[in-house]
């Protein structure tokens, strides 16, 4: 984690120069701190920092002291969402194991709202994600105000390196563009299939409905029937495990509204809200992989943990 804060330095700051007592990367990774420290909203973070004060000079410079949440906000404003992405990367491919030699790793697709930064002016920002079965976001693209998932989900595929996995997606994303890009990155598709794609929808129920398909099944029993489409070869055990694992992203943005409360932040700025969502992702990922020294503990529980000593837990997490 220290040569991860290194990185940070590396940041293109483009604010002028003579007006700038702050440094980007100071508060970057002020907002990293503070957030796995519980802190949700710039306020809370300005009184993180001006508490451990003495504690963060060791890792960070603070030429001017902490800056005010209201710096702090406007720095989220315009820090480049692709840079704090990086970092995020970074971190990934630190906790990269080779387990996806031997079995194809499920990816999960999926988008999320961020509630608050809507109001009767702006729609709120919808943010599309992909989340690997290690419970690690590997990319995300916030949606056009003016589209909507269909079109981000190509540009988030043609981020990543999804050689060899299996992509999972909701209806939304069974579209044909869609699945041949994931075949055009050598990677394989299940894709959920409902009512909005009418007729290739239909043809798969009917086929279901066979009935000296369904005479087959010797059991009495309560079924609940949806379709999907694959690339896979006809596995069940692949095919199975591919369908209920759709659930690890419902899960993820699970986490984001309840262990980070994203839904009740109401940063109305974009890119700043944007960026949130980027480190509260990167915050999830080190906290899933964090022991705190107790058992069976919540990550809600962790943030709480961390925010009761953050010295003591903060100096763990930086030399993991």
């Amino acid at each position: 984690m220290l040569k991860l804060l290194k990185y940070l330095d590396t940041v293109t700051d483009n604010r002028q120069e003579k007006k700038v007592q702050h440094k980007m990367s100071d508060i970057i990774a002020l907002v990293f701190f503070a957030m796995l420290a519980n802190a949700e909203d710039w306020v809370s973070i300005e009184i993180f920092g001006k508490e451990h004060e003495i504690f963060l000079r060791k890792y960070l410079e603070l030429p001017n002291g902490i800056p005010s949440h209201d710096t702090i906000q406007r720095v989220f404003a315009i820090v480049s969402p692709e840079f704090l992405q990086c970092f995020q990367t970074l971190w990934n491919e630190m906790m990269n194991t080779d387990e996806g030699e031997k079995v194809k790793k499920l990816l999960a697709i999926d988008g999320k709202t961020q509630c608050g930064n809507g109001n009767k002016n702006q729609k709120a920002n919808h943010i599309v994600s992909a989340v690997n079965e290690d419970g690690f976001c590997i990319g995300e693209k916030l949606v056009n105000e003016k589209s909507n998932e269909i079109t981000a989900i190509p540009k988030l595929l043609d981020d990543l390196n999804v050689k060899g996995h299996i992509i999972t997606i909701d209806a939304m994303g069974t579209q044909t563009e869609i699945a041949k890009k994931i075949r055009q990155k050598r990677a394989d598709y299940v894709l959920a299939l409902k009512g909005n794609q009418g007729n290739l929808h239909e043809d798969v129920k009917l086929y279901f409905s066979d009935s000296e398909l369904l005479s087959k099944c010797a059991y009495k029993t309560t079924t609940e029937t949806r379709y999907f489409i694959s690339s896979l070869a006809v596995d069940i055990d692949e095919t199975i495990r591919a369908v209920r694992g759709h659930w690890m992203i419902e899960s993820y943005h699970w986490h984001l509204d309840v262990t980070f409360h994203e839904d009740e932040n109401r940063t109305i700025e974009k890119q700043a809200a944007f960026n949130l969502n980027i480190m509260r992702k990167l915050a999830l990922s080190v906290l899933k992989i964090y022991d705190t020294g107790k058992k069976s503990v919540s990550l809600r529980l962790k943030r709480f943990s961390i925010c009761t000593n953050p010295i003591k837990h903060l100096e763990r997490i930086l030399n993991l």
